[in-house]
């Protein structure tokens, strides 16, 4: 939607039975991340002796006490984390959350950039037809690839996982400006989105990790906030690119290849030089051998879940794929190909799931949290906010274009309205909450009735012969909602959370977000297909009729008619028609958000205990 964007310690010495008896809600959000089934990929050398139940403590030592010690129990890329807040001087930490700004910004101005070349690098290999479909497939990969990217985080360590990041994006930049044909192309944009989404990953958990509890909202807006400037800066700097004289296409590519290892280096500096800092100081502690390569191999093939993830992201990659690609087949939703793939592709993800819960030895998903009311409806909450979106939205710059007569330029600024309205109220909501920190109460009362008035409203202004005043002003009241919303379904899962479960919790919030906006966009693209081609055709005047399938399949067609003439009336009406369906669908939708939040415990952010360090 506009902003991408996403306590330590073992449970009290109890036993399993006494636990189970006396467990509250708050202690099952609380319990570590071994416990309630399977362990959670503990180092060897450092698992507790019963690895279903995890490592226990005396009763004595408080979540307070364990703030300022690593954890023993959790993953070696989580005790790195724990051991760098120790040692991170304020003026570092400052220095690296300028520098991770600076960061956002240049994949927010690149990412941007890459959106708007595309079609001409696809155009000059003769494949423009082929633009959509290269987005799929690149966009499909990394929202799969989050998945054991947050294993890595948590086993390899923060600035491991940071480096691997960005390294695939310079590939995939290296690769765009060197391809000579679309499928190369095709294969970068695959190395960049994965690398792209692993860096925003990334940016998420550094202010996970080094935040307190109550700032977070505020450094997750912050860290959002380049969208502000880069909305209005790359239509004319790739302007200049792609203009006679200009560098060219392949030249704008590599200097971004430059610029982002440049830019990110500093901060992949600070992470070794702490990191090393808390080593020094015994705080980190030596990770035992793991013998021989097959005995290695071994090793990371359990913790990484290997089996689980390849469950997993083979059958989402099936089932996604599926919804991306109906519109490419013959007998689109009838064809065996994509029946074939929504089957097998549910039944993987079926089966990841028994093997998560019956199989796996080391668990990929939390699952102790996943009985915890608010991970979730937060995850229903979020699936619902991404359906409902995409349902609305997927044709509003088309109706920009031909039903409100808009220029493309101010077309696509109206288009942006929502990314500079949520943005600027998630900073003030980061504020907000510090001084009142109960995230509930925000999204129940303003968050969702904001979003659902806005696209309730629409339902009566997106038609023609309105102002398109009243179009903007409801896509403010979206932004606003949305600008709560979006920063509190992540505030919140990591409220009810440790630090060794965030990574994996985010992932699979990211993962439910894909799911969410793929029926979405289906949801939409039936309603379009269904509506308006009917309307059209019955709403065309009789020296049309014969235009019907240009006029259908072609914007340029559609708003090459004069303003005020039958025919031009008539396309009118038709979007109007059909948009009044998605509106419809949309605010219904929104209900289910609305449900989602009522079910969330009322957390609070300020009273809530600190589960990590937090140095800002």
């Amino acid at each position: 939607m506009g902003i991408s964007f996403r306590g330590l310690t073992s449970a009290a010495l109890v036993s399993k039975t006494d636990r189970d008896a006396n467990m509250t809600e708050k202690d099952v959000a609380d319990a570590p991340a071994s416990y309630a089934g399977h362990s959670t990929s503990m180092d060897a050398g450092h698992r507790p002796v019963d690895e279903k139940l995890g490592a226990p403590r005396s009763e004595e030592e408080t979540d307070d006490d364990s703030l300022n010690k690593v954890d023993a129990t959790v993953e070696a890329g989580v005790r790195k984390a724990q051991a760098m807040t120790l040692v991170w001087t304020k003026k570092e930490m400052l220095l690296a959350y300028v520098n991770v700004w600076l960061l956002a910004w240049i994949l927010a101005f690149t990412s941007s950039s890459i959106y708007l070349l595309t079609p001409y690098v696809t155009s000059s290999f003769e494949a423009h037809s082929l633009t959509a479909l290269t987005s799929v497939i690149s966009s499909l990969v990394a929202g799969i690839w989050k998945l054991p990217y947050a294993k890595i985080m948590n086993i390899w360590g923060r600035p491991m996982a940071l480096t691997i990041g960005i390294i695939s994006c310079v590939m995939g930049l290296v690769m765009m400006a060197g391809c000579k044909n679309v499928q190369t192309y095709c294969a970068a944009m695959t190395f960049w989105s994965a690398g792209f989404n692993m860096v925003d990953f990334s940016i998420t958990i550094f202010v996970a990790d080094t935040s307190k509890l109550r700032n977070r909202a505020f450094f997750l807006a912050f860290v959002a906030s380049p969208w502000l400037i880069t909305t209005w800066v790359y239509p004319p700097a790739m302007a200049r690119v792609l203009a006679d004289g200009g560098i060219g296409f392949k030249w704008g590519f590599g200097v971004f290849a430059i610029v982002i290892p440049v830019v990110a280096a500093p901060l992949i500096w600070l992470f070794v030089k702490n990191n090393r800092k808390a080593r020094a100081q015994g705080l980190v502690p030596e990770e035992p051998s793991r013998g021989s390569f097959l005995q290695a191999l071994k090793y990371y093939v359990v913790e990484f879940d290997v089996v689980g993830l390849l469950l997993l992201a083979t059958g989402l990659a099936l089932f996604l794929l599926a919804f991306n690609i109906y519109s490419f087949q013959k007998d689109t939703w009838k064809s065996p190909m994509i029946i074939c793939f929504i089957i097998f592709g549910f039944l993987l993800m079926v089966a990841f799931g028994l093997w998560e819960k019956y199989g796996a030895p080391v668990t990929f998903v939390p699952w102790h949290l996943l009985k915890n009311r608010t991970v979730i409806f937060t995850y229903t909450m979020a699936f619902s906010l991404y359906v409902g979106w995409y349902v609305w939205d997927s044709y509003l710059y088309s109706m920009l274009v031909v039903v409100f007569n808009q220029p493309v330029l101010y077309a696509g600024y109206i288009n942006n309205t929502y990314t500079m309205g949520s943005c600027t109220c998630s900073l003030i909501y980061g504020v907000v909450l510090r001084y009142y920190g109960k995230l509930k109460v925000y999204s129940f009362f303003l968050g969702v009735p904001l979003t659902i008035l806005g696209v309730g409203l629409m339902i009566h202004f997106r038609q023609p012969d309105v102002n398109i005043g009243y179009i903007v002003m409801c896509l403010i009241f979206i932004a606003f909602g949305g600008g709560i919303l979006v920063i509190s379904e992540q505030t919140t899962l990591m409220t009810v959370s440790k630090q060794q479960d965030y990574p994996a919790l985010l992932a699979t919030e990211s993962m439910i977000i894909s799911v969410g906006s793929a029926i979405g966009s289906t949801i939409a693209g039936a309603i379009w297909t269904g509506v308006f081609p009917v309307r059209l055709l019955a709403n065309l005047p009789a020296e049309s009729q014969k235009d019907f399938a240009a006029i259908y399949g072609d914007l340029d067609v559609q708003s090459s008619y004069p303003l005020g003439s039958p025919t031009r009336d008539a396309i009118n009406l038709s979007y109007g028609q059909a948009q009044r369906y998605m509106l419809i669908s949309g605010t219904c939708i929104y209900l289910i958000t609305w449900v989602s939040v009522a079910l969330w415990q009322n957390v609070d952010v300020k009273k809530t205990k600190q589960r990590t360090v937090g140095l800002l």
